[in-house]
């Protein structure tokens, strides 16, 4: 199956396993679905990740979410910067998320990283997705 946007199909799929109160949810793997996965993590948004890899098979990410009290941790996840209309940020025009309770996750010449640490980092970049 051919996907036109595979970040998308990612965010896809874990807002539909979230909803379904599942507890792991398979996706196809790339370089760059790990790099968001790994900023995930890193923020406390999932529990982790790992690669299956079946002979003759494609790899893909088996994505373990992460739920509080029975509710997931990431309550809304969307694409910001879609393959239609790209959306870049300075680090000045880079606005908190939901008062500082959700991230921005930013492409930026120096990785993928979240917007408190692209801050730190004093480099802006494409606006990935926001979760929070």
């Amino acid at each position: 199956m051919f996907v036109n946007d595979p970040l998308s199909d990612m965010i896809a799929r874990i807002k539909n396993a979230a909803m379904r109160k599942r507890s792991k949810v398979l996706t196809p793997a790339s370089k760059l679905r790990a790099h968001v996965l790994d900023v995930l993590k890193d923020e406390g948004y999932i529990r982790g990740y790992e690669v299956l890899e079946v002979p003759g098979e494609f790899p893909q990410f088996e994505i373990e979410l992460k739920y509080f009290d029975g509710a997931p941790v990431i309550a809304e996840i969307s694409r910001v910067s879609k393959p239609g209309r790209r959306v870049y940020s300075s680090i000045k025009d880079l606005k908190p998320v939901k008062n500082g309770l959700g991230i921005s996750i930013l492409s930026t010449p120096k990785g993928v990283m979240s917007d408190n640490n692209a801050r730190e980092n004093n480099v802006g970049g494409e606006v990935l997705c926001r979760v929070y």
